[in-house]
């Protein structure tokens, strides 16, 4: 048998710092969104609440938008409809479709999220510089859409 040694030393990869950020952006914002009353919000549900507009979407929409499964998302719906979060209503413009629609407590905690993440967007601006961040953030959206592409080429 063939021993594999991993060097442990070796500069961070992007999977890895990519994970990290992640991580640690999704504990500031579920414990300061547990602080503001939201305490039953998991990370799991940022995959509905964050894609989620005001009006509603279906939830083929959300699948689409998060890059999530439909069955993943329709269990999420479900858990944020229980929670209070979101509710079901039949889409206006085929009444065989539902729509989720953000409940009060549902907006509330989306727009609770978005000032916490604008709040760290700005602190880490702050601390890289405004220039070097607009380069940064530019440069991530590029990577993650190039990405999400690699099936197609």
């Amino acid at each position: 048998m063939e021993v594999v040694v991993v060097d442990t030393a070796r500069e961070a990869d992007l999977g890895m710092l990519v994970g990290q950020l992640g991580r640690a952006l999704q504990e500031e914002l579920f414990a300061k969104l547990a602080e503001q009353g939201h305490r039953e919000v998991r990370p799991r549900h940022g995959t509905v609440l964050a894609f989620l507009p005001p009006e509603g979407a279906r939830a083929t929409e959300l699948a689409r938008r998060s890059g999530q499964h439909k069955q993943i998302v329709g269990v999420i719906v479900d858990e944020l409809v229980e929670l209070g979060y979101v509710r079901r209503e039949p889409d206006p413009r085929d009444r065989r479709a539902k729509l989720v629609v953000p409940t009060e407590s549902g907006l509330d905690e989306i727009g609770k999220a978005r000032a916490i993440l604008a709040l760290i967007e700005r602190r880490h601006r702050q601390d890289v510089g405004e220039e070097a961040y607009r380069i940064f953030k530019a440069a991530l959206e590029r990577i993650a859409l190039s990405q999400r592409s690699w099936q197609q080429s």
